[in-house]
């Protein structure tokens, strides 16, 4: 049965694949009928982006599979494999928007004669911009709502796709504009929207394989941690913490210390008031698990020196003659 969160991610990703699907129609016939590399390149790029949308839905309807005897901690890590996924597909478009890009400025500056692009790859251009756009916008609401990395970077790359629109359309329209010796502007414009998109995908990728290589929460994060467990003051000097995200969760570990006349009851119920603080704070799927040990008792310093005071001559002499 699904989940809610689920619910939620499956069917703002389903309005997106809709919209890609009449964008990619759209772009390619306006690339191909235009004579516009630029629109070609994009047309390619909103296909990636129906692509990413099918990883999003699987891999969420994985994520979402409840602990198991195999997975003691969920299926968390299969929406961040997505994520990287993501990244890499957008790295991949980017890179081949670029080499085509290259190689038409290349032509251009031998002195071949590049197709003037037509007013319907215009067109495509700015209703993709608009479309792309508003697809960004209310994919990121509800990645954040749910708290799903995954969504999010699929927001983005709604948002990469808008953003090589952009530089499409001025491409485009400058090369319409200034007429057929311009024509270059069309590729000029593929190869900055591509450099656009692969520092998104780049971004994307270095969260995903963070998390996977299990790298520690931001700073920011672990001292808010600190100072959630520590709001009661019998827990104290909080050491060997170790955090790290899973999926949509996180998972913390660590050792504290409490007052050694508790019982073991008490201590118990203090732990588990830290246990429900910071769940309220990050979420009731956070993993924690905390170690207690008692606080340190500081050593005590002696009133009177046990060093033997200095004897004077021959007094040790007489000591020993009297033994």
């Amino acid at each position: 049965m699904k989940t809610e969160r689920e619910k939620r991610a499956t069917r703002v990703t389903l309005y997106g694949a809709a919209i890609n699907i009449i964008l990619v129609i759209f772009k390619l016939i306006a690339g191909v009928v235009g004579q516009s590399a630029a629109m070609i390149a994009d047309g390619i790029h909103s296909l990636s982006d129906l692509l990413t949308d099918a990883v999003v839905i699987i891999f969420m309807k994985l994520s979402s599979r409840p602990q198991d005897e195999d997975h003691d901690y969920g299926h968390g890590k299969y929406e961040t494999l997505a994520t990287a996924i993501i990244g890499m597909a957008l790295f991949v478009v980017g890179l081949g928007i670029c080499y085509g890009g290259v190689v038409k400025i290349w032509a251009a500056l031998q002195g071949q004669q590049l197709g003037q692009p037509g007013w319907i790859a215009l067109a495509a251009a700015l209703l993709s911009i608009a479309l792309k756009e508003w697809c960004f916008q209310f994919t990121v609401r509800t990645g954040r709502a749910i708290q799903s990395e995954t969504v999010v970077a699929n927001a983005w790359h709604h948002r990469s796709d808008a953003l090589s629109s952009v530089g499409t359309a001025i491409g485009i329209g400058g090369a319409i504009a200034l007429g057929p010796s311009w024509a270059v502007l069309d590729p000029i414009a593929a190869v900055i929207v591509s450099v656009l998109i692969v520092i998104t995908a780049w971004k994307l990728m270095a969260n995903a394989l963070g998390e996977l290589l299990e790298k520690s929460l931001p700073e920011a994060m672990e001292k808010d941690i600190e100072h959630s467990v520590t709001e009661d003051p019998r827990l104290s000097d909080i050491h060997h913490l170790r955090t790290r995200r899973i999926g949509s969760h996180i998972a913390i570990d660590m050792h504290v210390r409490m007052p050694g006349s508790l019982t073991l009851v008490e201590a118990h119920q203090i732990v588990s008031s830290a246990e429900k603080r910071l769940r309220e704070r990050f979420g009731q799927g956070t993993f924690i698990s905390i170690h207690m040990e008692p606080v340190k008792e500081k050593s005590l310093t002696p009133k009177h020196s046990l060093t033997p005071l200095p004897l004077s001559k021959g007094e040790g002499s007489e000591m020993l003659d009297k033994q």
